[in-house]
């Protein structure tokens, strides 16, 4: 038995028709392409060319951010009477570029004792540890700045202060109505900072940090901008939302990829056989941080930091390699959890029946249950959560679908679990073993009352529909100015309707994917690909079709073509949900 295809609603998203002619009428380019101005909130001139042309200049003042006085007066301290400062970050890409940054910096402009520390993610689990703060305390550390961590260890931190240990936490995650006794926080998410960007990444605040050093210090800006690519790294595997400053940090982040990466960056590129290729953001989410992350994943993240501060080649082409090697571990993992979980909802038709599916196996990879969870997701759409036994425990992560609180809901089931923490999209939790079948139970009565009829379908929201007579090299070319892409400037879905089959020409490849050659009642003819939709294939025999889909460049053998990656297909007229 097949997991059934998933139905998928087409949303065509809202925008004002009156603010695509006022941007018309300035710009003089294709109302499809006002349309997708007036969708990220831009509605002058000046403002479209601020989105196109971001500058470093328009970052703001660190010295904005709440606590940021403090911090640097303390570092400077710190720095004055050759204290000792650890740089104590997470074991995932945002965390371990965010210790590389600050500790690379620091390094550069302090000759005192310094060193980094990265959690072990199945000995000391996420953020600070009581082990971590012990380190500290037995190597005689007097400051401990955290990255990407912090913001919810209150007890943590008053431990640290009672050994003598002052705290500076850099965190971007969503504080807790009780901070903890930091003598200095640094996160824009505090209800009283008035810093004018909130959704910085965990490195994007190590940044501004050492942005504030360097001011402070008279350290010309053209120096942090070695840190670019790393930052820009994190930005796109932490999922934070491309606009404000994270636009700005990462259009000019891959700039540096492009021309002059780091070694490290490079030699990861190198490994992973895309130096020659021109990068964007989505290149570092499903190629680059991929190997970060399998370091805390599989193994100890402690090699990221240790490949990013690394200044000998070779050096730095071992740790690479070594991280290729726990990707190519993680890969393997995570294939045979799939098809297993996979496998367990097939063969039991009451768990198809749920409105979520929550999966257990002893002996299941922790490090890799989070991806399995998005997997999951992909064949059976609704709330996932995947768990292994870990240290006598059942401990793993959830995954959501869009609309739907994934962390409240497992807040609900709080009385039948010993640890959890995330946000709406994704959390992680553990319990023992005996409260593993009531959780189940719970959860799934949870879930089934707070998520409505249509969460449990996936939507794709186009952002407009146009003729293939549109679709034109300097149309493509200004869609690519709206790159990079990301969370809140998604890459732009266009639908077409009523095309079909050019002379029966479409076919499929490897018994997954089709090829198509399309054709609108015009005659006008275009090339695409849809991956891994060989099931919609009969539909193109039949009658015409509407689609959605991306608009890619093709180059091959000194051709260039533009083609389609369509993303679903439906027979005309069908087509877009209310």
């Amino acid at each position: 038995m097949a997991l059934p295809s998933l139905h998928k609603q087409w949303k065509l998203q809202p925008v004002a028709a009156q603010q695509i002619e006022s941007l018309q009428a300035v710009l003089k380019i294709h109302p499809a392409l006002c349309t997708l101005l007036a969708l990220r909130g831009l509605s002058s001139f000046d403002e479209a060319k601020h989105f196109f042309r971001p500058q470093l200049q328009d970052l703001h003042d660190p010295f904005l951010m709440k606590g940021m006085l403090i911090a640097v007066q303390r570092i400077e301290k710190a720095i004055a009477s050759k204290e000792s400062i650890l740089v104590y970050g997470d074991y995932d890409v945002d965390g371990t570029t965010a210790v590389s940054v600050v500790y690379s910096f620091l390094k550069k402009h302090y000759q005192g004792p310094l060193d980094f520390y990265i959690p072990h993610r199945y000995r000391e689990g996420y953020g600070i540890s009581k082990q971590g703060v012990d380190y500290a305390k037995e190597k005689g550390f007097g400051l401990m700045i955290t990255l990407d961590c912090g913001i919810k260890s209150v007890e943590l931190i008053r431990y640290a202060q009672s050994l003598g240990i002052d705290v500076i936490v850099c965190d971007h995650h969503l504080p807790d109505t009780v901070l903890p006794p930091a003598l200095a926080i640094l996160n824009p998410k505090q209800g009283d900072c008035n810093y004018p960007y909130k959704e910085l990444s965990g490195c994007g605040i190590g940044f501004k940090l050492i942005s504030a050093l360097a001011q402070q210090w008279h350290i010309d800006f053209a120096e942090l901008e070695a840190y670019l690519d790393l930052v820009a790294t994190s930005i796109a595997s932490d999922i934070v939302p491309v606009d404000g400053e994270n636009r700005v940090l990462a259009f000019y982040g891959i700039e540096k990829i492009n021309t002059n990466p780091c070694p490290s960056i490079k030699a990861l590129m190198s490994l992973s056989g895309v130096l020659d290729k021109k990068i964007c953001l989505s290149d570092l989410v499903f190629v680059v941080g991929p190997k970060i992350n399998a370091a805390g994943r599989m193994d100890d993240a402690r090699k990221v930091v240790e490949l990013f501060i690394e200044q000998d080649l070779e050096k730095i082409k071992t740790f690479a390699q070594a991280l290729m090697v726990d990707n190519s571990d993680r890969k393997q993992v995570d294939k045979n959890i799939t098809e297993e979980a996979l496998q367990l909802l097939e063969n039991d038709p009451q768990l198809m029946q749920k409105k979520s599916t929550v999966l257990y196996q002893e002996h299941w990879h922790k490090g890799v249950v989070g991806i399995v969870a998005s997997r999951l997701i992909e064949h059976c759409y609704r709330p996932t959560i995947v768990l292994a036994h870990s240290n006598g425990k059942v401990s793993g992560s959830a995954r959501s679908v869009l609309g739907f609180n994934v962390y409240e809901a497992i807040d609900a089931c709080a009385d039948l679990l010993e640890n959890y923490g995330g946000h709406f999209y994704a959390a992680g939790l553990t319990m023992t073993t005996d409260n593993y079948p009531k959780f189940i139970e719970k959860f799934e009565q949870v879930v089934a009352a707070r998520i409505s009829p249509e969460m449990l379908f996936p939507t794709i929201f186009v952002d407009a529909v146009i003729q293939l007579e549109d679709i034109t090299m300097r149309f493509y070319n200004i869609v690519q100015q709206f790159e990079p892409f990301g969370p809140s400037n998604m890459r732009p879905i266009f639908c077409t309707l009523n095309l079909r089959d050019f002379q029966n020409s479409s076919r499929v490849l490897k018994e997954q994917h089709i090829k198509f050659v399309l054709s609108n009642t015009n005659g006008t003819l275009i090339e695409g690909i849809g991956f891994n939709m060989a099931d919609k294939y009969p539909l193109l025999q039949q009658a015409a079709v509407n689609i959605v889909y991306t608009i890619d460049l093709n180059e091959f053998n000194g051709k260039r073509n533009l083609q389609l990656r369509v993303i679903d297909l439906k027979p005309f007229p069908e087509g877009f949900n209310a």
